[in-house]
């Protein structure tokens, strides 16, 4: 009978799962626990390579660095799970980190700044700060009415007919300030008209895909 470990190991790593061989240092597993707390959720592996071979962790001292990472390196501190599982006879450390109502969570970063992170497929990366006013506000809801004005018709004209669009693209096609155009892009992703989309290049905006079911 195949074991649950080795079922979540042939899933790969994923925007929910991550595999670590062993963990070396703190603020560099709180970048991985920030992008899981939100984004998803998801748990991490210890003791599996990246190739997904059971190398067998340290347990006791793995979850010492974890807890070291949710409780020091993390503002606000972020809520792990923790379970032991044995495949022939190398312990596996599973982490479980449930997608958190209290973002953003930040990581403090080797030169001591505080960095918010998301998932996305599996890889973790840094968000902007649309992002992070994004997660600010859908933590606290503000009120209910939305107005479009010519900028917003603008953008949503261009969308129609394009990919995609930058911010740098935004504001110079509109002819506003930066502070102004990521204003805009946060209330139209909490409205659910937009939604970023994340390149190599950097961030674009697109219109919300629609489920053609929910009509």
């Amino acid at each position: 009978m195949v074991h649950y470990i080795e079922k979540l190991i042939r899933e790969g790593e994923h925007q929910q799962q991550d595999f670590k061989f062993c963990i070396t240092d703190s603020r560099k597993i709180a970048k991985s626990l920030s992008a899981f707390a939100n984004t998803d959720g998801g748990r991490l592996l210890i003791g599996v390579k990246d190739n997904g071979k059971i190398a067998g962790a340290q347990v006791d001292e793995e979850y010492h660095m974890i807890q070291a990472a949710a409780e020091m390196y993390s503002k606000p501190k972020i809520e792990f799970e923790s379970k032991v599982w044995t495949v022939n006879r190398k312990n596996v450390l599973e982490i479980t980190i449930k997608p958190s109502s209290d973002m953003p969570h930040y990581a403090q970063s080797e030169n001591g700044k505080w960095l918010a992170y998301l998932r996305k497929d599996d890889e973790n990366k840094q968000a902007n700060k649309i992002l992070l006013e994004v997660w600010k506000r859908k933590s606290k809801p503000v009120g209910t009415y939305l107005i479009y004005s010519e900028t917003e018709k603008i953008l949503l004209e261009y969308l129609k007919n394009n990919e995609g669009i930058s911010l740098n693209q935004f504001f110079k096609l509109t002819k506003i300030s930066r502070y102004k155009a990521e204003r805009i892009l946060v209330k139209l992703i909490c409205w659910n008209v937009i939604e970023p989309y994340f390149e190599e290049t950097g961030t674009s905006y697109k219109l919300k895909q629609v489920d053609s079911n929910s009509h």
